[in-house]
């Protein structure tokens, strides 16, 4: 599975700050339904990116943007100036992940040995200062922007029939699918620069203290890269990423791209890294194993009860569907037509705003399986609105 980042939990408010600042805004969230028309068809990275490669234009998210491969010092922790090569723990798990893969324990050694911590993907894994507001307006403008957007028509004009055609095929919007694709590599200008094995050896060996350890998935992860770079005939260690380890057009972890990646464009080879085709396909495949309902909305406007305790149970369960239409209204919240009628359960995501009122919405199984590929709300309405404006703009009359 992708790497995820924490759930931003509306649990740093008080109920009794959230209810003000909503009664104080009296107005729903603004609602994102699928657009009219759209055809009824059949069913670890984090959303910082990397450096545009030269000749295209740059976005700057990551608050401290990594460095180049090239820039990389070659020193591991107790300062051992030939990376892994020479720790103990790497060999002891290079033997672990022979054993377990089947891998030959040579190669599996060569490999980890060439592996160079660094220092930058550990600090880049800590989480932002304690006391760090969310902030739903500032994290939208930070990827439904121009940039993205004019990208996004770009790419959906030369691949629509691949989109439309899996859509098809999954079920799956096709701006969903040009959403993820632009919140997470600006279909495809930032797909990283580091290198994935030292990524994934630094993050196995030298998980960063100061936050729950996470060393074990990473170990998973690097277990999985192998194996994949064995399948594929990868050199590990010319392979680039996140610095979370993630790879590719659309940011698949290594086992995501072993279990849900699909070889889409038909030339008997999956590959993200170069075919916007396969990305495209294997998106929308792994949104639909992780429960897309086709001809769902994505999530609906909703307005609050008044009731603190009310309020209280309706947040309680965060992102993940709890209610019915009809149990949510019975606790006080105001739903339109369209969702009193939609025939799964609904969730009451809060996404706060600074000191400035939360934005509330109803979120059906659909907006739940976008959080399966990164575990943030703020990330899934990130998707869904820029898919919509990219959609927008190619369907605009005069385009």
């Amino acid at each position: 599975m992708l790497f995820v980042a924490p759930s931003p939990s509306f649990r740093a408010a008080s109920s009794a700050v959230v209810l003000a600042l909503l009664l104080a805004a009296c107005a729903p969230a603004p609602s994102l339904r699928q657009p009219a028309g759209q055809p009824a068809v059949a069913s670890s990275a984090p959303p910082d990116v990397m450096p545009a490669p030269p000749g295209t234009e740059t976005v700057r998210i990551s608050p401290v943007p990594p460095p180049a491969p090239e820039e990389v010092r070659v020193v591991s922790p107790g300062g051992d100036v030939n990376g892994y090569a020479q720790r103990p723990e790497a060999r002891v798990l290079a033997t672990q992940i022979a054993g377990e893969t089947g891998l030959d324990p040579d190669w599996t050694w060569r490999a980890i040995s060439q592996a160079r911590y660094r220092e930058t993907v550990a600090r880049l894994m800590m989480p932002p200062p304690a006391g760090t507001p969310k902030n739903w307006a500032a994290y939208r403008s930070r990827f439904v922007e121009p940039i993205r957007i004019r990208a996004g028509v770009a790419f959906w004009r030369q691949h629509e029939a691949a989109l439309q055609r899996a859509q098809s095929l999954y079920g799956v919007p096709a701006e969903v699918i040009a959403g993820v694709l632009g919140v997470e590599t600006i279909y495809g200008r930032q797909t990283g620069q580091f290198r994935v094995l030292d990524v994934l050896t630094t993050l196995s060996l030298d998980f960063p203290k100061g936050r729950s350890d996470r060393s074990a998935y990473f170990r998973s992860e690097l277990s999985e890269f192998l194996k994949l770079c064995q399948e594929q005939g990868l050199q590990p260690e010319a392979v680039l990423g996140s610095y979370a380890g993630a790879i590719g057009w659309p940011q698949f972890m290594p086992g995501s791209i072993r279990r849900h990646a699909v070889d889409f464009d038909g030339d008997g080879r999956i590959d993200l890294q170069r075919s916007p085709v396969d990305a495209i396909g294997s998106v929308a495949n792994y949104l639909a194993r992780h429960g897309w309902q086709s001809g769902w909305a994505s999530h609906f406007e909703v307005r609050a009860p008044e009731n603190r305790e009310a309020l209280d149970k309706l947040l309680a369960p965060d992102i993940v569907p709890s209610f019915s239409p009809q149990e949510m209204q019975s606790l006080g919240a105001t739903l339109p037509q369209a969702a009193q009628s939609h025939p799964g359960s609904l969730a009451l995501v809060l996404l706060q705003n600074g000191a400035a009122a939360p934005t509330l919405i109803a979120g059906t199984q659909n907006f739940y399986a976008i959080t399966r590929y990164n575990q943030s709300s703020y990330y899934a309405l990130a998707v869904i609105q820029l898919g919509e404006a990219v959609q927008r703009e190619v369907l605009r009359p005069g385009k």
